[in-house]
């Protein structure tokens, strides 16, 4: 399925405001988790990097996201495991994922020859659009994520 949006960034934190602003009728928690995954791409594979953040919505009134880098070895990693609470208070770092995965109804990470896209999905009240298997990896929904929010991301999640 063709993303509605699609857009090409140097990974800045400069760049970081652009995507939320960019993504803002999609909700608050699309922008989040957008921001959150730039932010990632920026700290564990290197400033100014090329990134593409795709947004499209799916069937079921979900919206799925998708954060595109050059490193297919930089990989993600839950903190703790534990959703946000997984993240020690004193720390510095690591609770953007677990933001995510609070959020998420699924996330994931493909990954290519050269690249990897880190995504998730999170349920709106908007229209769904049609979309076929094809279009979304087999990767099962964790039970208990499929309240609906202002947008609640979500990746096959490696605890599925």
């Amino acid at each position: 399925m063709r993303p509605a949006v699609a857009l090409e960034l140097l990974a800045t934190p400069g760049e970081v405001s652009g995507v939320r602003r960019a993504l803002r009728s999609y909700g608050t928690d699309v922008q989040l988790c957008a921001s959150e995954l730039v932010t990632n791409v920026i700290r564990h594979v290197g400033e100014g990097v090329p990134v593409t953040v795709r947004v499209w919505r799916e069937e079921g009134g979900r919206v799925r996201l998708g954060v595109t880098d050059p490193d297919p070895r930089a990989l993600p990693v839950l903190v703790g495991g534990d959703g946000a609470a997984g993240a020690r208070a004193e720390a510095e770092s690591g609770r953007g994922l677990a933001l995510l995965d609070a959020l998420a109804v699924r996330w994931g990470v493909e990954q290519e020859a050269g690249r990897k896209t880190v995504w998730c999905e999170l349920f709106t009240d908007a229209e769904p659009i049609a979309a076929t298997a094809a279009d979304t990896p087999g990767t099962p929904e964790r039970s208990g994520r499929r309240r609906r929010s202002a947008g609640a991301l979500g990746h096959p999640s490696a605890r599925s």
